[in-house]
Order: C-alpha cells, then sequence, then structure tokens
C-alpha cells in the first residue's frame, strides 16, 4: 500500500466514484493482459522488511518518523505504528546468488537504522512480534503521523460499526478488545516478491500457496504477545483478528480482509475481481489517471490501492512502471530472526514454489493447503501436515527435511548457482535437526530469564545482539 493518500477524510460521493473507477479499472486490466509481451522478462525477486524500532533496554521507540529523516534513505517507508519502519530491498534476479545479496542488503540496511536511530537511544530489531510490547503502547498516539494511515484507521473503523476484538487460543489464551486497528502494528514481517509472466500466474500463485504451509512450519518467530504463549507464529492469528472489517451485517462474508483464500485460482484477474466483489473501499482516493492513451500500459490507481488494503497472504500485485508486469508477493513470513535466516526462508520458499509450479498441483484439495497454513503457524514444527503422493499426514519437521532437495531442484530450475542453493538450504536442514526456529529459542530464553515483563525486554536485546552476529538461529546459545 505504497501509493500516496494526502488526505483523511471522503465523502460518500468519493466512495461512489471509486466503485465505478475500479470496476472500469478490471476491464483495463483484463485487456492489458491479453497484450502479447505483456509481462514477460527475466525472473527477478524483491523484499520488503518491516523491523520494529526499539529502545536501549527493549522497549518500543515511537520515533519512526524523525529516524527515516535521519536516515536519509529512499528504501525506508513509514509502518501503521510510529514504532515500526519498512526497507524496501532492491529487486534482483533470482537467477546466480540472490540469496547472499539479500544478506548484505539486510545487513546494510539494519546499520543504516541503527545509525539513524542513535539519535534518539534506538536500534533496528527483525522479530515477528515484538516481546515487550505492552497494551499501553496501542493507542490512537501511536499510529503513524502520515494521512494514509489515519485515513485507514477510519475507513475501517466506518466498515465496523463495533470494536475489533481478538482472540486467540494457544497454550494460553488471549483476549482483548480495541477500537482500532493499531495492533495490526504489532506484527512485522519479511514479504518476498516474485515477477510473474501472467500466462504463469495462476500455476505459481497456487504453488505458493502450497509451499507456504511447510515453510511457515520451519520459520516460526511469533510465539507469543502480550506475555501469553500462544502460537509459533501468532502473528498469523493476530494480524487477521486485528483488521477483521466484518461486523454483525458483514458475517456473510466467508473470509476476512486478511486470509489465505478459498480455492486454487485460474487467472489473475479473479484475484483482483475477488477483492472488488468482496471488500468495500476503505482509501477511496481518486486518481488524475482518467483516460490511458491507445497503447499505453495503464496505471490502475484506484485498483492498486484497494488491493493494497485486502492483505491476502499471498498477494498478485501489478505493477505499471518499465512496461508493466505482476508479482506475486508472498506475506506469511515473519521479520527476523537473522539476514541469514531471512534469506534460507526465501530459499526454501522460493526453491518449492518453483518446483510446484511444473506439477499438477490443483489436483490436491485446496482444503488441505489450507489447513497445513494454519495447522503450522499453530504448532510449527510439529504441525500434522498433508501432502501431495502421501497417504497420511506427517510431522512438519519430517515433511520439511523431506522437502529440501525438492526446493533445491527448483531453484536450478530458475538458475540459482547450486552452491548457493545449497547454502541457504542447509540454514534450514540444521534449524530444523536441531529444533531451534525463531519462536523455539525465544520461549526457552525467556523461560531461562524468568517470564516477566523486564524479562521479555532483556530478552529482546539479547534477540538483537545475536541477530546483529550474523549467525543463523540455530546456533545461538541460550
Amino acid at each position: 500500500m505504497g501509493q500516496r493518500v494526502d488526505k483523511e477524510h471522503f465523502t460518500e460521493a468519493e466512495f461512489a466514484l471509486f466503485g465505478e473507477r475500479l470496476t472500469e479499472q478490471l476491464r483495463q486490466l483484463r485487456e492489458v493482459l491479453s497484450r502479447p509481451g505483456f509481462g514477460t522478462g527475466p525472473a527477478t525477486i524483491g523484499a520488503e522488511l518491516e523491523m520494529f524500532l526499539v529502545t536501549s533496554d527493549g522497549r518500543p521507540l515511537p520515533r519512526n518518523q524523525e529516524v527515516r529523516a535521519a536516515a536519509g534513505d529512499d528504501r525506508l517507508t513509514l509502518e501503521l505504528g510510529r514504532f515500526n519502519l519498512e526497507a524496501n530491498l532492491t529487486p534482483l534476479p533470482i537467477a546466480g546468488r540472490p540469496f547472499t545479496a539479500l544478506v548484505r542488503e539486510l545487513q546494510e540496511i539494519t546499520a543504516v537504522v541503527d545509525a539513524a536511530a542513535a539519535t534518539w537511544g534506538g536500534q533496528a530489531v527483525a522479530i515477528g512480534i515484538l516481546p515487550s510490547l505492552s497494551e499501553f503502547d496501542f493507542t490512537h498516539e501511536a499510529l503513524s503521523r502520515e494521512s494514509r494511515y489515519r485515513a485507514l484507521a477510519r475507513g475501517m473503523r466506518r466498515l465496523r460499526a463495533e470494536p475489533f476484538r481478538v482472540r486467540i487460543e494457544g497454550v494460553e489464551l488471549l483476549e482483548l478488545e480495541v477500537e482500532g486497528v493499531i495492533l495490526e502494528s504489532a506484527n512485522t514481517s519479511w514479504q518476498v516478491h516474485l515477477r510473474t509472466p501472467p500466462a504463469d500466474f495462476a500455476r505459481i500463485y497456487n504453488a505458493a500457496q502450497l509451499a507456504i504451509g511447510p515453510v511457515l512450519a520451519v520459520s516460526g518467530n511469533s510465539p507469543g504477545f502480550l506475555g501469553r504463549h500462544l502460537w509459533e507464529e501468532t502473528r498469523i492469528a493476530l494480524f487477521e483478528e486485528s483488521a477483521d472489517d466484518r461486523d454483525v451485517a458483514r458475517l456473510d462474508r466467508r473470509d476476512r480482509r486478511v486470509a489465505f483464500g478459498s480455492g486454487w485460482v485460474h487467472d489473475v484477474a479473479e484475484v483482483f475481481e475477488t477483492c472488488v466483489r468482496d471488500y468495500e473501499p476503505v482509501l477511496p482516493m481518486i486518481s488524475d489517471d482518467v483516460v490511458t492513451p491507445a497503447g499505453d500500459i495503464p496505471r490502475l490507481a484506484e485498483l492498486r490501492l484497494h488491493q493494497g488494503t485486502v492483505w491476502q497472504w499471498n498477494r498478485p500485485v501489478y505493477d505499471p512502471d518499465h512496461g508493466g508486469h505482476l508479482r506475486v508477493e508472498m506475506r506469511a513470513l515473519p521479520a527476523g530472526p537473522s539476514a541469514v535466516d531471512m534469506a534460507a526462508n526465501t530459499a526454501f520458499l522460493l526453491g518449492l514454489t518453483a518446483a510446484l509450479a511444473v506439477q499438477p498441483v490443483e489436483e490436491f484439495p485446496f482444503a488441505g493447503a489450507y489447513r497445513n497454513f494454519y495447522r503450522a503457524a499453530v504448532h510449527g514444527l510439529d504441525a500434522p501436515l498433508s501432502w501431495p503422493g502421501l497417504r497420511e499426514e506427517v510431522p512438519a519437521e519430517q515433511l520439511a527435511l523431506d522437502l529440501l532437495p525438492v526446493a533445491e531442484a527448483g531453484l536450478g530450475r530458475v538458475g540459482v548457482d547450486a552452491d548457493e542453493a545449497r547454502w541457504a538450504l542447509d540454514v534450514i536442514r540444521e534449524r530444523v535437526r536441531r529444533r531451534r526456529t525463531g519462536a523455539i529459542w525465544q520461549r526457552e530464553a525467556l523461560a531461562g530469564m524468568g517470564g516477566d515483563a523486564a524479562a521479555r525486554a532483556r530478552m529482546v536485546m539479547r534477540y538483537r545482539e545475536l541477530a546483529l552476529s550474523g549467525e543463523p538461529v540455530h546456533t545461538w546459545p541460550l
């Protein structure tokens, strides 16, 4: 949702016009997708890292606007909460040594943020949910001072005429109620983008939907919230519930605004059409792009903005720049623990997606992929997962080890150097063998420190120290 929104209040007439624009731009999308050669080109990847700003004692630091200004780096953007920043990494070819390049840029941009935050005694932490957050951090004043986030908060409240309620049943139970969407800021993710030709979009998107289950199971880094032990990747539940716009008037809609999906897709346009049909606009910012000259690439500004307010865990992206192209945005992975861990998670996800994209994924029941995703989020390595060709469910740790050679072959198909693929996937292999994900490390480290609020803050600083060492989480001492 990076498009500019420079106002907070909208009229009903603007909502109506925005809806008309969406209908027209769906037609334009279908037309541009039918053009020969649209969106073709070398496969590239990109990534976005959401991070927390923390004080020297591990507490959230609500200074994102000041830190971004001090950094003076165009890769940095504000996020919903004043203690969040996002880094947009440089797109690069998937062929060659992309994961080494990701590690290098992640370490470099973290150093940029740390240097900028030092003025306020702050630093950056990449972690799915910051353990030191308290209920007092989620006030209206915690919203970033940027029009689009204040407009988003108003737009969501317009749709939901009752408080946002969160109920997560994990090892413990968490129940709370807030008046706005600020709880979304408790979640930070590592979002991977894969450029995809239109003709291949459906099979790659469906492959990513199946691949994310076992990958998420080995990547958990959000074991709790507000001192409660919940899911291995609590971020999945917290984001879905904290941005659920369905009130009593909208319970007939099956999916939340943050959702996994409800079936295999047939083409990219149907995903955009579903978002327009099923989800009401929250940011009806009207662009100046009224008419696109014949043969030009349409901007589709309203459609892109609307799509950016429906947060599927795997989401299509239409980008009109540089001749136009499509991407699959893979949003389910958490931020952290280390740069090497995030690169390894990316390798496993992209490799498995590439391998599955040439298989008849759609013959596998979608309900199986759906269950895998949520079981992985709840149980991590112990999740019982189903898979094409298996007669019965197997533990995620066993399935992940079995799928690593499949992912390695997939990376080879898209041109990743063989030693690069082996290095990245060996990180996953050792993490699984040692049973040491970010979530497990956090839980065990916190148990050794006492478990109270002060211990959670100390654990954040120990986590950051180890993440900066450059070593993957499976090597971290407790």
